[in-house]
């Protein structure tokens, strides 16, 4: 059975700029993927092209390209990146003139069809996520490097499996399975130890990890690994903790296919190995996810030091002056939040301080520009003891919102377009299923009575977060079968909710997969209009399933 070797050397845009030069040197590989987008990407990615037509491409990955080109086609590396962004023809005519100047023959293909920007006014940016098809039909065609706008991260992956194995659409097993590794693969160092739950645990060096591959086979299974001598780590709990990484339920949806999360079964292979199998696909849905991202308004903010005694006094104080002062032209919404980072007795005086954070957003950037600028300045001597500000605030920036909508797969024209100019029109999936819960398996017996202790779940549990749109997912996973057995049990909704006060008037949903010993809970609107918004302290989500783990609660003491 034939190993397709897939690497990836971008998690996001900005991602570390060497990655390109040392995955192609650093071992074997057939394909390297990047992946430069995201929610926020292409909101920066639109407003680059307000200024300038010809941009919307991700420029880090043609200077990337100058360096390491002529190594890729040497090696018979074939590059697929979704680094065109909002103009994916662009980006591919910019990487054949490079290739002209450097006197590299190389092929160059891109995908198109997914911008229906002109569908939906008002939007600054609306773009489909498609497929894999468009991107196998370009590497079927002997493109080199294949160039895409908005797909599925997972597609840079599904798409030269199915070019390499003859997949058709309907294999849903062996696409399902593709779609999983190239979930684990999306994110970069995510897969080989970075921003691990766990990673104190472990003797390796964790100040450069790796970028991660995976053997994918003609059956869909695959292994995770990473080339040899790299820094991080690739085991069962790296692998478990990017599956979860930004997903939902047990249907993991895409447009050409619906892997089934709760099927997904992991081993240790060796060092450094992760072997992936037994997953089941099902059709995907009838109707195309699309991203519309449009400018909210303007923001502006000012965070206020208080230090020492009476801190709630000082906040109170200057929050009227505030008020009054912005009375006049009031802005349509203002958000305060009094973070106490302060000691008691303390040692430095940044101990002894709290933070407090004023954020204003209207549609009109004069009302939160100088009436709050003018506003917080003109209290430097006439408000609390010890008032100063981390920084004076600005004119007011513009800020995003990011939307999820849902168009018929048959009203988006998939197309490659080869590097000759013939362009390929991809179909639509034949077959579709809509969307629905997976009932939730019967969970195992809880564990026997016995002692507790009272400590933190990150104990005893893993956890990685992130963002879909304005909603947040905190997965949450253990290592052994007891610790399962107590953890289903224990960490319902309205524990999560306790452990999590700020979710408590929001919409949570708790999904389980046993078979990767986790429970993945969505929280609606704990971000409000997504991550362009900065609706609050953790913008992302990132660190929320840390401050999950970092909450108390009674353990069984055999756990711990």
């Amino acid at each position: 059975m034939t190993t397709l070797r897939i690497g990836n050397a971008s998690g996001f845009y900005g991602d570390r700029f060497d990655a390109l030069r040392e995955m192609l040197t650093g071992g074997e590989l057939d394909v390297l993927t990047g992946d430069y987008l995201a929610e926020l990407t292409m909101l920066i990615l639109g407003r680059d092209r307000l200024k300038d037509p010809a941009a919307g491409y991700a420029r880090t990955f043609l200077r990337q390209l100058e360096e390491c080109l002529g190594l890729a086609h040497e090696r018979g590396v074939r590059i697929v990146t979704n680094a065109g962004g909002l103009n994916p023809s662009g980006l591919a005519a910019a990487v054949r003139q490079l290739a002209d100047r450097l006197g590299i023959p190389v092929r160059v293909a891109h995908v198109e069809g997914d911008d229906l920007t002109a569908d939906h006014p008002g939007s600054l940016a609306a773009h489909a996520y498609l497929g894999g098809f468009g991107i196998a039909e370009c590497l079927r065609a002997g493109a080199d490097v294949v160039v895409t706008g908005r797909v599925t991260d997972a597609a840079l992956v599904t798409g030269p499996a199915a070019a390499h194995f003859g997949w058709q659409p309907g294999e849903y097993d062996r696409l399902a399975g593709a779609v999983v590794a190239g979930h684990v693969l999306e994110c970069g160092a995510q897969a080989t130890g970075g921003n691990y739950a766990f990673f104190g645990e472990r003797a390796h060096d964790l100040r450069r990890p790796g970028f991660p591959l995976a053997e994918v086979l003609e059956d869909g299974s695959c292994v995770v690994t990473k080339h040899p001598g790299t820094g991080g780590f690739v085991d069962v709990g790296t692998v478990t903790a990017q599956l979860l990484y930004e997903t939902g339920g047990a249907r993991y949806a895409g447009p050409d296919v619906t892997a089934r999360l709760d099927s997904i079964r992991l081993t240790q292979d060796g060092p450094d190995r992760v072997r992936i199998e037994g997953v089941r696909g099902e059709a995907p849905p009838p109707t195309l996810k699309v991203g519309l991202n449009r400018l909210g308004g303007f923001r502006n903010e000012v965070t206020f030091v208080l230090t020492g005694l009476g801190i709630e006094a000082k906040a109170a104080l200057v929050r009227e002056q505030m008020t009054d002062a912005l009375a006049k032209s009031p802005p349509a919404e203002v958000r305060w939040d009094l973070v106490r980072t302060d000691r008691a007795d303390a040692t430095t005086e940044e101990t002894a301080s709290a933070v407090l954070r004023l954020v204003v957003r209207d549609p009109d950037q004069a009302v939160v520009g100088r009436p709050l600028s003018g506003a917080a300045i003109e209290l430097a001597l006439a408000s609390y003891p010890g008032f100063h500000v981390l920084a004076p605030p600005g004119k007011g920036a513009p800020y995003g919102v990011f939307e999820a909508v849902h168009v018929p797969q048959g009203d988006v024209e998939h197309a490659a377009v080869l590097d000759d100019g013939r362009r390929i029109v991809v179909p639509p999936a034949r077959d579709s299923l809509v969307l629905d819960d997976v009932p939730e398996p019967e969970a195992p017996e809880p564990l026997p009575d016995g002692p507790v202790r009272r400590a933190p779940l990150g104990l005893v549990a893993g956890a990685r977060s992130g963002d879909k749109g304005g909603n947040a997912n905190v997965g949450v996973w253990v290592r052994s079968d007891a610790a399962w057995r107590w953890l289903v049990h224990t960490l319902t909704v309205d524990r999560f909710r306790e452990l999590l006060p700020e979710t408590a008037e929001l919409g949570v949903v708790r999904h389980v997969l046993a078979n990767l010993r986790a429970l993945n809970f969505v929280v609606e609107g704990i971000l409000g209009a997504g991550v362009a918004a900065q609706h609050r302290f953790d913008p992302q989500a990132k660190a929320l399933g840390e401050w999950l783990r970092s909450r108390h609660l009674d353990i069984p003491e055999d756990l711990l």
